[in-house]
C-alpha cells in the first residue's frame, strides 16, 4: 500500500500523541496554534527529531521504530522538505540551489532534470537567478523544485506559503493542488492558516499541545467538531452550553435547552434526554428576522440587541446580546445590507438561529 503512516509518542521536552496515514495523491493538512508541534512532527518523519517511542511507516518501508530499534538516516529517508524560511543559498543561483538536492551526477541529465522541476513550478526562464532577486513566492516555488529533486517518497511543508501576499497565498495554494494531481505522492503540510487548510485538505489534523484532537475530512472538522475544544479551535465563537430536551422522530427535530430558550434542530438521537452538552452553531447560520416577514419562515427566533459590529471588507461580524443571556452570539453579515439595514450598535434585531447548523458535542469534563 502506498502511504505514509505516523505513530508518534514524545513525552519530553515536546509532548507528542499522534497517529495518522496520508495515501498518495492526498494533501494531509495539520492546523493548530503555535507550539502544539506541528513542526516537530515534520521533523520526525524526515529524520531530523527522534521521538522517545513511535513508527513511521512509508511505503512499506519502516523509516523508525522504537520497539525494533529502527532509524534510517536522513539521507537515506526519500522525504522532500520545504521550509517555512524557503532555507535558500543566497549566494547560489536557482539551478544551482536546486542541483544541491539532486542524487544525479551526469551535469547533462542532472540540467534536464531542473529544466523539467523549473517547467514543473512555473519558474522556466529563472534559471540563472539569485534568491534575492525573486519574488517571495518564486522563492517559494524554488523551495518545492529543490524538495522535489530527489524524487521524494513524501513531501513535507511546513507553512511555506507564511511569509507571502495573500494574492500570492491563493495562487500557491492552487498550484499546490494541480502538483498533487500531477505527483501522486503524500503531501503533509503544516499551516495555522485554517481558511487554507479548509481549501487544501483532503484530511485535516487539528492539534493543540501535542495530541491529535480530531482526523478527519475538512468539511466534518470544521462543521462537526468533535468536542469544544476543537470548535474554538477552529475559530468557531458561538459555543455554548445546553442539555438534551427530547426528541421527535416523527419530526426529525431535537430539542434542546440553553439559558431559557428552547431550541430544535436536526433529529440527533446519539444523546440522551436531560443530557449534559455544548452545542454550536456557525456564525454564517444566524440570519436576521425581516420584520415584514412571517415568523414561521424562521426558527429559533431570538431577539437581541447588537453589541458591537466589526466591518472586514465585503462582510461584517456582529455581536449581539440576547435577551435573558449573558452570552453573546455572533453573526456574520455583508458589510452592504449592514448599512442598508441600520445595524449599528444598540439597535434592536431578531435573529433565527438555523437548526442545520446547530452541531452538538459530548459536554467536556470539567
Amino acid at each position: 500500500m502506498n502511504h505514509n503512516q505516523v505513530c508518534l509518542n514524545q513525552i519530553y521536552p515536546i509532548p507528542l500523541d499522534i497517529n495518522f496515514t496520508c495515501n498518495n495523491g492526498e494533501i494531509f493538512v495539520i492546523a493548530g496554534p503555535s507550539g502544539s508541534g506541528k513542526t516537530t512532527i515534520l521533523r520526525s518523519i524526515a529524520g531530523l527529531y527522534k521521538p522517545a517511542k513511535g513508527k513511521i511507516i512509508c511505503k512499506d518501508n519502516v523509516w523508525y521504530d522504537t520497539d525494533s530499534k529502527i532509524d534510517v538516516p536522513v539521507q537515506k529517508r526519500a522525504a522532500g522538505f520545504v521550509f517555512q524560511n524557503y532555507a535558500l543559498f543566497p549566494h547560489l543561483t536557482v539551478r544551482e540551489n536546486i542541483a544541491v538536492a539532486i542524487i544525479e551526477k551526469d551535469k547533462k541529465k542532472q540540467n534536464i532534470y531542473i529544466d523539467e522541476l523549473l517547467d514543473t513550478v512555473h519558474l522556466k526562464g529563472l534559471a540563472s537567478r539569485l534568491p534575492h532577486q525573486l519574488s517571495g513566492g518564486q522563492q517559494q516555488r524554488v523551495a518545492v523544485a529543490r524538495g522535489l529533486a530527489r524524487k521524494p517518497e513524501i513531501l513535507l511543508l511546513d507553512e511555506p506559503f507564511s511569509s507571502v501576499d495573500q494574492q500570492t497565498r491563493r495562487y500557491l495554494v492552487r498550484e499546490l493542488a494541480q502538483l498533487r494531481d500531477r505527483l501522486q505522492i503524500p503531501i503533509i503540510h503544516v499551516t495555522h492558516d485554517l481558511n487554507e487548510a479548509r481549501r487544501i485538505a483532503d484530511k485535516l489534523c487539528i492539534i493543540n499541545n501535542g495530541v491529535s484532537l480530531q482526523i478527519d475530512t475538512a468539511e466534518n472538522v470544521m462543521m462537526k467538531p468533535a468536542n469544544a475544544e476543537i470548535a474554538r479551535l477552529t475559530g468557531h465563537d458561538n459555543v455554548f452550553i445546553g442539555k438534551v430536551k427530547g426528541h421527535d422522530k416523527d419530526a426529525n427535530k431535537t430539542y434542546i435547552y440553553w439559558q431559557d430558550k428552547v431550541l430544535q434542530l436536526n433529529y440527533s438521537p446519539q444523546f440522551q434526554e436531560n443530557e449534559g452538552l455544548h452545542w454550536f452553531i456557525p456564525s454564517s447560520q444566524v440570519i436576521p428576522v425581516k420584520t415584514t416577514s412571517s415568523n414561521d419562515n424562521y426558527e429559533n427566533i431570538l431577539q437581541g440587541k447588537i453589541i458591537e459590529v466589526i466591518q472586514l471588507g465585503e462582510g461584517s461580524i456582529l455581536s449581539i446580546a440576547l435577551q435573558g443571556s449573558p452570552e453573546p452570539v455572533q453573526m456574520n453579515y455583508s458589510s452592504h445590507h449592514t448599512r442598508e439595514n441600520n445595524m449599528a450598535p444598540n439597535s434592536d434585531i431578531q435573529l433565527s438561529l438555523l437548526g442545520s447548523g446547530i452541531h452538538l458535542m459530548k459536554q467536556e469534563n470539567k
